[in-house]
């Protein structure tokens, strides 16, 4: 499987290049470029196929060969991320940013990156700058991502005010109704959680969290019946799940 998914990328590309570095030095600028697009190519594969060592090669190659495009900078920025280095990924991202002049797309990524393992608020300065550009396709998902990156930040009533206006551009952005549900029922505020979840599950699979979430929202109006519906269904559907570990602490911390 391995070898016909980088067979298709080359293919793909139609992109020959010197299997030794001595022969680089005689491709001109435009050949090296394309090399590089190729090697970022086929390590955005390997890092699908989980295969981090030859992703690394490869990508690692590229920057030898064209290091200044947006494209190879942000492979490497994804790359060393799930390596765990995160200067490493941080630099890349940063790269990726310059090059890029303030892609929405590159913004959203480094967004991403700055909220799992930065500084959050810079994080979320740059996901609505992305939500605010004119070029960028789904500004929703953005708000969403800034709301949750505030959440984590421990900023309540921002986050509430991101989700908001994901949900003005799109009624059913899955992600805002999802975390709108989550924190009114974590501020005790359940009849209105409900209200979202509801709205996420018209919308949306039903999902371990999203049944670990509707048990706690029922068991705080009362409901206990349709809490053991969800509870029910919570260890049929998704025994191995960790939310079915947090619902057995839950249910014999009740007892």
């Amino acid at each position: 499987m391995k070898r016909l998914l980088v067979c298709g990328v080359l293919a793909l590309l139609g992109v020959s290049f010197a299997a030794h570095s001595a022969d680089e030095v005689k491709l001109n600028r435009k050949q090296r470029e394309e090399a590089a697009e190729a090697n970022t190519q086929l390590a955005l594969a390997y890092m699908r196929e989980g295969d981090l060592a030859t992703a690394r090669a490869k990508l690692e190659r590229a920057l030898g060969q064209y290091p200044d495009t947006a494209t190879t900078q942000m492979a490497a920025g994804f790359l060393y991320d799930r390596l765990g280095e995160n200067d490493k990924a941080n630099d890349h991202f940063e790269r990726a940013l310059k090059l890029s002049k303030d892609d929405p797309n590159v913004m959203n990524n480094y967004a991403a990156f700055l909220c799992r393992k930065g500084d959050k608020k810079q994080g979320e300065a740059y996901f609505l700058e992305a939500a605010k550009n004119p070029l960028y396709r789904t500004p929703e998902v953005a708000f969403a991502n800034a709301g949750r990156c505030a959440r984590a930040d421990g900023r309540s009533k921002e986050a509430e005010q991101y989700f908001r206006q994901a949900l003005a551009i799109k009624a059913e952005q899955v992600d805002a109704l999802f975390e709108m549900a989550s924190l009114y029922q974590e501020l005790g505020n359940n009849l209105q959680a409900r209200a979202f979840l509801e709205r996420y599950m018209a919308v949306a699979p039903t999902s371990a969290a999203s049944l670990w979430l509707g048990y706690r929202i029922e068991r705080g109006l009362g409901d206990y019946d349709q809490a053991k519906r969800s509870a029910d269904r919570l260890k049929r559907d998704f025994a191995t799940s960790p939310e079915v570990t947090l619902l057995l602490e839950a249910e014999r911390a009740s007892q």
